[in-house]
């Protein structure tokens, strides 16, 4: 007999129907701002990270590009003036996509109207203790199926979710230098949780 009503189908089902759903209805509004879903994506992950900038690599981990598949989404951003790319001043091999002055300007003409959808279709269909368990689940099933989904937003040790087996390095920006000692650092915070964290 079909276990037809095994109820890990129901949850898979739903969770395929929520996403879509909030995609038809979240994308018009990334649309009229001149942004597909993976330009929106790139420039919020850029800008919630530390030092709103990620390495490639970690980029491409983060929206499970491949590494040409997100070259070629930076290369547009960057033709738009909304992204930068920064080498890396201890290591030649390593580049940085930084979110520009222009892309966060962008962000905030879309953001008021992106985040008024949200409320709509996600956030206020559920109460306070609704929305915290939802969101406690999702972390428990991202860090399990996407470990990489929060590559480079923070320095962790390997073998932590988000690590991908490896430590971050701070940018550039944050690293100690003879004329910046460790106590002029900028003080690390902990980035927001959810497009990488």
């Amino acid at each position: 007999m079909l276990p037809l009503d095994d109820p890990r189908l129901t949850a898979m089902g739903l969770l395929a129907e929520v996403s879509t759903g909030l995609s038809a209805k979240t994308l018009p509004t990334l649309a009229a701002a001149g942004l597909s879903e993976i330009d929106f994506e790139t420039l919020i992950r850029l800008a919630r990270s530390p030092g709103q900038r990620l390495r490639m690599s970690d980029l491409a981990a983060q929206t499970t590009l491949s590494t040409s598949g997100v070259t070629r989404v930076v290369d547009r951003l960057e033709r738009e003036g909304l992204v930068a790319r920064e080498a890396c001043a201890t290591d030649r091999r390593t580049s940085y996509a930084v979110i520009t002055e222009t892309g966060l300007a962008r962000l905030g003409e879309v953001l008021p109207q992106h985040l008024a959808d949200i409320e709509t279709w996600l956030t206020g269909l559920l109460s306070s203790e609704r929305l915290s368990a939802l969101l406690d689940a999702l972390r428990t099933v991202r860090d399990a199926v996407r470990p990489c989904a929060t590559a480079g937003a923070q320095t962790r040790s390997p073998g932590e979710p988000g690590s991908c087996g490896r430590p971050s390095p701070r940018p550039p920006s944050e690293q100690a230098s003879p004329d910046r000692p460790p106590s002029a650092r900028p003080p690390s915070r902990r980035p927001p949780d959810g497009f990488g964290r």
